[in-house]
């Protein structure tokens, strides 16, 4: 009973995690918060298969409707439609089929073959930005503000903020986003190996001058053991949460290689904040306090290192993933063993609530369109809103409905679920698999739904069957990470000018990041960063940064800022 209770937590903890890798690609995984209540999110107004929708909407479910669907990227594949029990539901009892179209691993020449032959399908999913308004200006999209005002579930949902950021320069709507919310999410921060912090003695471990000093004292005790461990920092993991550490409100600017300075993005390569980061990093590099092969090791060895207890304290965008399963078997051999995140380092005499090392977004990372080669564009949206529903987003990640099934419809206020908590406990398996797949079917998926769903389950359990990954997020990752709503869409279009421009400065961002780890004094480091800033304004840094300047600032007004 006991293992079962904890693969059912675990696997409840990764449900969120791998419906948003589906949505980033990979690149940027994020779980989910949970602070509103289900009964705040969607209204009342539920389009379910049993419900009479009212007269003007499309009725799922009063005919077969077939539909179409290319996820546009090289590792995405569609599962089988109705070989799994959510899809098959959907099909029995919404007579919907939906066919995928696989990108052969080279997705920017499908669509593009696509769009030459006019053979869009009725869906296609794919990044917000470039591809979208490439499809848009060719005329193949359908407008979706008639739909959305018409029908009941993103409309209820989606802010005015949202939407206006959705909205194309023609001021109409092609675009639905996946897991979209309205509060923090994300796993990015520290955590540490428990043992060797009580054999040190728990020392006080909150500022960045405690962790140089925790980090001696590990290297000094436990010399076969990796003082600082900062997972792939080819990806900018570890010293991206270094930088957040001595700027406050820091949303991870190293992704657009600028930072705010006033109204304007200025050049990354100034800032002090960041400089004092890169000191740091190549102090703890050159002092064998910090993994030595940052940059060239592989996500498995960092799994080994985590399974096996050889790091002290660790920094990254997602120790969750890396944590989670060496905790539980670090435990099997030694109750006290296993790993703990703590709250964000930060530089002293910084405000700790304001160091955020890692961030999420209001709009996930990828959005559905509907291209006019749809039939039956109102029957397809229809079923996209069901979806983002209360009732699709329970089918799609929690089964179907039923006394047999995890959960048994929705309390009166009809957005509220009734859960079967005996089934969770003592059947996880099957949810196992729907949770597996929903990654790959939830392609408009409504965050704060989900969150508060999840956590309701979570409050009925007593607190020592929390499982590691919801316990810290509940308790320390989801308070800490940033909002970066404001900088969405800030990646030109590559053939641009100031696109190609940014693959200049990129390249440089890249060789500069690495160079500067592994510098031998700190006069070497800064030197390396003033020349990435000169290399980068030979290029066109002005003119990139005036462009980020403007995406910026467009957000915030619609947003309301």
């Amino acid at each position: 009973m006991k293992n079962k209770r904890k693969m059912l937590l675990s696997m409840l903890s990764i449900l969120m995690v791998l419906t948003l890798l589906a949505g980033c690609g990979g690149n940027n995984s994020s779980a989910p918060a949970a602070t509103a209540e289900p009964e705040n999110q969607g209204g009342n107004a539920v389009n379910t298969a049993t419900e009479a929708p009212a007269a003007d909407l499309y009725e799922l479910g009063k005919e077969p409707l077939e539909v179409s669907f290319y996820g546009n990227y090289g590792w995405y594949q569609m599962p089988k439609w109705g070989n799994d029990a959510a899809s098959k539901w959907i099909l029995d009892n919404l007579k919907i089929n939906v066919t995928g179209i696989s990108s052969g691993g080279n997705n920017a020449q499908k669509l593009q073959t696509m769009i030459v032959g006019n053979e869009l399908p009725d869906i296609v999913w794919t990044e917000k930005g470039a591809d979208v308004e490439r499809l848009r200006q060719a005329d193949m999209l359908v407008p979706l503000d008639e739909y959305i005002d018409k029908y009941p579930n993103f409309k209820a949902s989606l802010t005015p903020g949202h939407l206006e950021l959705l909205r194309s320069p023609d001021g109409k709507i092609y675009q639905l986003p996946n897991y979209y919310t309205t509060q923090p999410n994300g796993n990015a921060g520290y955590a540490i190996n428990k043992k060797i912090y009580k054999e040190l003695g728990s020392p006080k471990l909150e500022t960045t001058d405690d962790l140089y000093a925790y980090l001696n004292a590990v290297k000094a005790k436990f010399p076969d053991v990796i003082p600082f461990e900062t997972g792939l920092a080819k990806d900018g993991n570890g010293i991206d949460q270094l930088f957040s550490s001595f700027k406050e409100n820091n949303l991870s600017y190293t992704r657009i290689f600028a930072v705010p300075e006033g109204d304007k993005m200025a050049s990354i390569y100034k800032d002090a904040g960041f400089r004092e980061s890169v000191v740091f990093g190549a102090k703890l590099m050159r002092e064998k306090l910090m993994t030595q092969d940052a940059n060239t090791q592989t996500e498995d060895q960092i799994r080994e290192k985590a399974l096996n207890g050889k790091f002290a304290v660790i920094a990254t965008f997602d120790p969750m993933k890396l944590l989670a399963t060496a905790d539980e078997e670090m435990k099997k051999a030694d109750p006290e063993a296993g790993y703990m995140f703590i709250k964000p380092i930060y530089k002293a005499g910084l405000d700790q609530s304001k160091i955020t090392p890692g961030t999420y977004n209001q709009l996930g990372w990828n959005v559905a369109t509907i291209s006019k080669n749809a039939k039956n564009p109102e029957a397809v949206f229809a079923m996209l809103d069901w979806m983002t529903g209360p009732e699709g987003n329970m089918v799609l990640n929690w089964g179907p409905s039923g006394p047999d099934g995890y959960w048994d419809g929705f309390e009166a206020d009809g957005v509220t679920p009734k859960f079967n908590k005996d089934k969770y406990l003592n059947d996880p398996e099957p949810l196992s698999e729907i949770s597996g797949k929903a990654g790959d079917l939830v392609w408009v998926g409504n965050t704060v739904f989900l969150d508060s769903t999840k956590k309701k389950f979570l409050s009925t359990l007593p607190a020592d069957q929390i499982d590691f990954s919801n316990r810290w997020q509940m308790e320390v990752t989801w308070d800490s990470q940033g909002d970066f709503t404001e900088f969405l869409n800030w990646d030109p279009a590559p053939d641009s000018e100031e696109g190609i421009i940014r693959q200049s400065v990129r390249d440089i961002w890249l060789t500069a990041r690495a160079k500067s780890m592994y510098a031998k004094t700190d006069e070497e480091a800064l030197a390396i960063l003033d020349k990435a800033h000169d290399d980068s304004m030979k290029v066109g840094y002005e003119k990139f940064l005036a462009y980020v300047t403007n995406v910026w600032t467009e957000n915030k007004k619609a947003l309301g800022k």
